[in-house]
């Protein structure tokens, strides 16, 4: 469901949806929105917002490159995989098939944690040029 509605507000026009809204668009009961919307809130994929005089929370991407988003948020998990592989291949004989996939499997994650900055900056530029994104 969490998916479900995750595709549903990239995909569907609305700037920013009710839970009711979501809950009618997927056909659905409230309680199933209630439930995703909370795993992406907190996740960091969808933000929550409050518009004033109005009692329902309203719900929207959380961020315009949100693939960008996405994978800056993953970059931490990146880091943890290193470490849990490092730790891992001390024990391995490195001389073993295996303990060169292990450091070939935990180089990957460095090499792209470490290249992921450069790969953002040419991402904006390619969204620029190719007129994506929100219209200025």
């Amino acid at each position: 469901m969490t998916a479900r509605v995750f595709a549903y507000i990239i995909a569907d026009d609305a700037e920013s949806y009710t839970a009711g809204e979501l809950s009618a668009g997927l056909r659905v009961s409230p309680a199933a929105i209630s439930t995703a919307v909370r795993q992406l809130v907190q996740t960091g994929l969808v933000a929550r917002e409050r518009r004033p005089g109005e009692r329902s929370d309203h719900y929207r991407i959380y961020d315009d490159d949100v693939w960008s988003a996405i994978t800056v948020q993953r970059l931490p998990l990146l880091r943890r995989y290193e470490e849990i592989l490092a730790a891992g291949l001390e024990g391995l004989d490195p001389a073993r098939p295996g303990a060169r996939r292990v450091r070939e499997t935990m180089e990957y994650f460095r090499f792209m944690r470490a290249e992921f900055p450069q790969v953002a900056e040419r991402w904006r530029e390619y969204r620029r040029q190719h007129g994506l994104g929100r219209p200025d």
